[in-house]
This record gives structure tokens, sequence and C-alpha cells, in this order.
């Protein structure tokens, strides 16, 4: 017990007063005469002995009234370190992430969360945040009124971000008492971090009354023919074993229906056929009411876009047209001795295939193309000119030759996360037959390297946008035309040189694709859906534009990509499906957290915590009733 008024407590030295007049009796007695002996017989004869109790228990009541006095005028209290703590910052972390539509027992575990953050017992400024969202410094009443407005975001915070985000909302004061409310499903996503000691984790773990969602996880090209195109979707299912229909949609256009059954396979593909020559705004659309997130994945086809290659030949060119020999590229092989300049600007992608000399002109050309975005692979020759490849390579910032090395050298080396080769193999191939040369060029320089010698030195390298190989490709030279490496590798560069818009992109992820479209000064490209659009950020080349997205779009949906108002095509972006995954961890494991089972039950706790118990009221009843004890025993203990 504590007291606000401690210093009144010297009060208590009053008791002596009573003390001192109970033991030390300073009354004089006063005879009386009485006329009459048989008056006395009335007289209660009262003993030595009652008299004395009498006393003692008067003594008793006026010292304890007394003390009560005093100590009610001390105000006595109790409460805990908390509530004694005026200093205290609140900062509120709401999960609102897809997967807190799923239904608990009292509803969709967000709506439920707002309606319990609704009756936050504090009465000081909060500091809260979404996914999305941030909010600093808001009074109770707004942040009743923000609370109930809350949207779901396409995102969640790993535990440990959301730690850094309430450190930064949280004051820099070290003497204040921080609580940091933690409502969320807690998915799992990563391991829980360690808690900063200055920092108060009180965490409730929403769980949904049954865990089930199906999800449409990606939709991708599984093969053409002359008049179609087979599209295939892949789909999840967990807590579910039943067939679920699910439609194509082109804009609003049903254009077919089929169904998923997931009572052998919790995966499972479906499959639809279009026409091939048929630009697609697409939708597919899993029709169950009980699905509430990834249920929709958007697509776009648009007309095909052509990648301009072209070839400059000294050396034997016949394995490039093999390769470019497809729909997807405008391919144009030209000998060097017959090269037309003016058909350079107007490529995406240029192949340099084993030129002894590189002209002074060439080597113009080849920097202003690069310039303007283009893309180049520079395939030496084994006779080549080291003082006039340098001369290019300089311009193009890809380092410089040495003299030619004769030694056999495997290339063994793939790097697998390289871009060429990210999405090739299905798994890290160590065991097959590597191609070799028996003569490269030393390269100094900073390089990305995707292919590499036995010894480490590079056999393909990457700077910006231009490649390099340090060897010939000469069938004297190297056998790596026949190894089936060189289709992926080249195939990829060329895609690379002018990355056209994919089936779909997912929202929040870096993502770039460009639009094969020459600008007029002051022209932007803008991306536009039926209720919003923006600028994205761009780079105008002389024969594409590049479109860089990350932050926007931040809503799932096909987008027009818009010249002014001339339509080009559409880009379709789609949420990442991880919150399909329904997998969630354990409070338990998060050492030194405050579990709750509700947030009603943790505003309780808070409640109790600050709550402080004055009993000055109790003391002051009990000098009351002291005081009315010490009066009935003078009026009425008479013995």
């Amino acid at each position: 017990m504590q007291f606000k008024n401690p210093e009144l407590l010297y009060a208590l030295l009053l008791l002596l007063i009573p003390i001192f007049i109970h033991l030390f009796q300073l009354r004089k007695f006063q005879k009386t005469a009485f006329t009459n002996v048989a008056f006395l017989k009335k007289v209660n004869i009262q003993t030595r002995k009652s008299s004395q109790l009498k006393k003692w228990l008067t003594l008793f009541l006026r010292m304890a009234a007394i003390a009560c006095l005093v100590i009610a005028f001390a105000q006595p209290f109790s409460a805990s370190k908390t509530a004694l703590n005026t200093n205290k910052e609140t900062v509120i972390y709401l999960d609102n992430s897809f997967s807190m539509e799923a239904k608990g027992t009292d509803g969709p575990l967000l709506q439920r969360a707002m309606q319990d953050l609704y009756e936050l017992p504090s009465t000081e400024k909060v500091n809260w945040f979404t996914n999305d969202k941030v909010h600093r410094g808001v009074s109770k009443k707004a942040f009743k009124a923000e609370i109930l407005q809350t949207q779901f975001a396409s995102k969640q915070l790993t535990p440990k971000q959301v730690l850094l985000k309430a450190e930064q909302l949280f004051s820099k004061n070290s003497g204040a008492e921080k609580r940091l409310i933690y409502v969320s499903d807690f998915q799992l996503k990563e391991g829980f971090p360690p808690i900063n000691e200055n920092i108060k984790v009180s965490a409730v773990s929403l769980s949904p009354e049954r865990k089930l969602n199906i999800a449409i996880d990606t939709v991708f090209i599984k093969n053409k023919d002359a008049s179609k195109l087979t599209l295939e979707a892949r789909l999840t299912a967990q807590g579910s074993n039943e067939a679920i229909p699910v439609s194509l949609f082109n804009k609003k256009v049903l254009v077919a229906k089929t169904t998923a059954d997931f009572s052998e396979s919790a995966t499972v593909t479906t499959t639809f056929e279009i026409n091939k020559d048929e630009a697609i705004d697409g939708r597919i659309i899993i029709n169950d009411p009980d699905i509430k997130y990834d249920n929709t994945l958007y697509f776009s086809i648009n007309a095909a876009n052509k990648v301009n290659v072209l070839a400059i030949n000294q050396g034997d060119g016949t394995f490039s047209s093999r390769i470019f020999n497809s729909e997807e590229f405008k391919f144009t092989p030209q000998s060097h001795k017959n090269l037309d300049y003016n058909a350079i600007p107007n490529q995406n992608f240029i192949i340099l295939n084993e030129l002894d000399n590189i002209p002074a002109p060439l080597t113009a050309a080849l920097r202003a193309f690069s310039e303007n975005g283009g893309s180049v692979f520079i395939i030496p020759s084994a006779n080549a000119v080291i003082s006039e490849y340098n001369s290019l390579l300089n311009s193009l910032k890809l380092g410089t030759f040495g003299e030619k090395i004769s030694a056999e050298k495997q290339i063994t080396n793939i790097a697998f996360d390289h871009p060429l080769y990210r999405d090739v193999f299905e798994k890290r191939v160590v065991n097959f037959q590597y191609p070799k040369v028996n003569s490269f060029y030393p390269l100094a320089g900073v390089h990305a390297t995707a292919l590499s010698f036995e010894d480490g030195k590079p056999f393909i390298v990457q700077k910006g946008n231009h490649f390099l190989s340090t060897a010939a490709f000469a069938s004297e030279i190297s056998n790596f035309k026949s190894s089936p490496l060189i289709v992926p590798t080249l195939y990829n560069m060329s895609l690379q040189s002018l990355p056209l818009p994919k089936l779909y992109y997912t929202v929040g992820k870096p993502n770039t694709f460009a639009i094969p479209i020459k600008l007029q000064q002051d022209q932007i490209i803008t991306l536009k859906d039926s209720v919003s659009s923006f600028i994205p950020l761009q780079i105008a080349n002389s024969n594409k534009v590049t479109i860089s997205t990350e932050e926007t779009p931040n809503i799932a949906s096909t987008y027009a990509v818009m010249n002014d108002t001339d339509f080009i095509e559409n880009v379709s972006f789609n949420y990442t499906r991880d919150e399909s995954i329904l997998q969630y961890a354990s409070l338990e494991e998060w050492e030194g957290v405050d579990a709750h089972d509700s947030i009603t039950a943790l505003f309780e706790n808070i409640v109790k915590d600050n709550t402080i118990n004055e009993f000055w009221k109790w003391f002051a009843i009990g000098a009351f009733l002291f005081l009315l004890a010490e009066m009935l025993v003078l009026r009425f203990y008479k013995k």
C-alpha cells in the first residue's frame, strides 16, 4: 500500500494524546452531600475491574478513530508499476491481409477485430498501423472512426517488419512504458524475432473456424497450334475435397466453364482453349460464395509483337537462324561486308558473330544503338583484332580483352540464378556433357557471369543490356553451338532486349516490361483500368518504352496501356498467392510475448494493470464507525 500524502502520517503522533489522558487521570473529585443514606442504595455499585475495562475500550476506539482519520487524509492506494507510470505509449498493429477474411466463431476475423478494437480503453493518443497504412497520434474518437473503415490489403507484414515499424512509431523517451498491441492470425511467414526489452508486446492470435480455401495459383500457355491456344490454370485446395466450378471470361463475356475436382488431389489443373489470334482481357474465377480471396486471376494476351533481331555474320550463322526461326522474332541475318547501317536503330537485339575486324563506323553505330536501349551480344573471332574489339568493349563498358590463350577449358559452371537461366532448369544440374573450348580471351572488368570455365574464368558475361563471349563459337574452337545451353542462352538474351508483357505480373513486386512504340516529345504512357489510372516509371528509347512498376498498381486488375487516348495493349496484375497457405504460427513459440485469446481479454488485462485502488474512503468510514462506537460505549456501558 502506498500514500499520496505520506507526510501526513506524522499526525499519527496525535495518538499519544488519548494515551496520556487515559493513563494519567487529571480529574479532581468533587464532594457531594447526601441528605439521605437511602439514596445511596439506588447507585449502581461499580467494581474497580469493570471501570478499568471501560477505560481501555474507550482508549482503543478513540485511537482507532484518530488513526483512521489520519490515514484517510494521507490517501492510501495500491497500484502496479504500469498504473503509476503516467507516461504510457500504445501502438496497435491490425493485420488486414486477405487471410483475415476467414470466418471465426464470431464472424470474419478482420470485422470482429475492428469491432473489438473499437472499445479500446486508452485515453491518450494512439499510433496504429495496418499492412498498408500508418496513423500517427490520433485521438480515441478519431481512432474509433478510422478503425471501422479498415479495408483488406494485398500484403502481410512479417513479425520482424511489424516490430521495426512499431519502433518507428514509439517516441525516443526511454522512461515511457511502451506497449505494442499485435492483432493477427499469424500466418506462418518466418520465425519470430527477439523483442526489444523496452517494448511490451501484447498479442492476440485470431484463429479461423475452418481452414478452408481454394486458390487459383497460376495460368500459363501450355501449347499452341495453327488456330488455338491451350491455357492451363493450376488450382490448390486446402480443407476441401469437393468439385468447384471454374469460369473463364474475356472482359464480361463467359468464354468457357469447367470443374476442378479435388476429391483425389489437393492440386488440380484445368484446361481452356481460346482462339490464337484473339486479344484476351481474361479472368479466371472460382464460382463459390465461400471462397473470398485468391479466387480470381487476371491475365492478358495481346496482339503478337515481335523482337527485332539482327545477326551481323562473318562466322557461320546457321545456329542463330535456327534459334530465331519462330513467330516471336523478326530475324535479319546480314554479312559484315554488306551491312545496312540504317537497319541498326530499328533492332532490339544485335549479334556480332565472329567478326575479325570491327570498323570505327560500326563501333559508333553500336554505341548509339546502346544509348537508345538496344542490346548487343558479341561473339569474338578466333582471329580478332584485339585493339578494335577493346574499342567497342570500352564504349559498351564491357571491359577489355587480353591476348588469346590457347588451352582447352570445359564450361562447367552455370549461374542458375542469372536471368538467362533462372527459369530454365527444374533442378540444378551437376553432371552433364560439358561443352568446351580450346582457346579464349582473358577478360578484365567487373561483370555478371552467366557461364564460366572449370577454373572460374568467365565464358559468357553480362553488363547492363549487353552480353559477351570470351571464346569463338566456330566448330574448330568450341562445341558450344551443339550444346543444349545455346538455345536458352540466346533466346533469353533476345527476350531481355524487349521484355514483352507476360500473361500477368504480381502486385507489389518489381516488374519491368517494354512496349514496342516510339513516343513523340512530351508523350507519356498511362496505365488505366475502370476506376483508376496512373503514370508508371518509364524510359523512352528510339523504338520502345520500358515500363517499371512496384508500389503501383496496388489493386489486382487488367490495365490498359494508353498513349494519351490511344489504346496500345493490356497488362494484368494479380495479388501474390502467399495468403492461400493456411499455416499458422503458435504464440507459445514467441519468447517474451504477452499472449491473449481475445482482444476483449487483452483490454480487461490492460484496464486491470492501469487501475489504481484508493482506500481513503474506507478509512474515513472506519473513523466514523470507531467514533460512533466510542459514543455508544460511553452512553450505554454503565457497569
